[in-house]
């Protein structure tokens, strides 16, 4: 989703507290990102994959210049001839500790074995969080919870949607971005101060 279709969505939705709400839990996820580290490891259930929010989180990464941003997709199920990128199995998770981001997303309640690696590495000393329906279970695990539950209004990739944008309006742009805005904005100084051209 792009910056203008983001923008509509928040104008749609500004009066509820969601574009607050995602900001909030957003900037939670960013300051458990610790740099040259585990990174982040995005996860779903056996049901739901979200793939979507890998991609736009990527994006972003890429926007602002936080490499520790884009996840690792964390699957139930790969396949022999997977590309890397989605080549990642749950004893992903098994691996994880101190220094690592376990997002998890979780419409409904997760199977037990998921259950379980999130709870030992959180153990382990990664930070948990997670974008859910509502399930106890799935909250007590989790460090810090978004949750769309029914009647929110909302449903959870909308707030995907608006968590992915507000992780990487949490940061300055990359130094290329900075640069070429400088760049452009000096440009147009230039040519405001600059004497009329001649008419001869």
């Amino acid at each position: 989703m792009d910056a203008v279709r983001v923008a509509l969505l928040r104008e749609v939705l500004a009066g509820t507290e969601w574009p607050r709400a995602a900001r909030r839990f957003a900037g939670t996820l960013r300051s458990s990102l610790v740099p040259h580290r585990d990174g982040l490891l995005l996860v779903g259930t056996e049901e739901y994959e979200p793939w979507h929010l890998a991609a736009h989180l990527v994006d972003e990464s890429a926007w602002s210049g936080l490499p520790e941003l884009a996840p690792t997709l964390v699957r139930h199920r790969v396949r022999p001839g997977d590309p890397a990128h989605l080549a990642v199995g749950l004893g992903r998770i098994e691996a994880a500790g101190r220094g690592a981001t376990l997002l998890m997303v979780a419409p409904e309640r997760p199977d037990a074995g998921l259950l379980q690696r999130v709870h030992d590495a959180r153990r382990a000393g990664a930070t948990v969080l997670s974008l859910d329906g509502g399930d106890e279970e799935v909250r007590g695990l989790a460090h810090e919870t978004l949750t769309v539950s029914e009647g929110a209004g909302v449903d959870l990739d909308t707030v995907q949607h608006l968590v992915s944008a507000a992780a990487g309006e949490n940061s300055p742009p990359s130094p290329r971005g900075a640069r070429r805005f400088r760049d452009r904005l000096s440009a147009l100084a230039d040519r405001l101060t600059a004497p009329p051209p001649s008419r001869w």
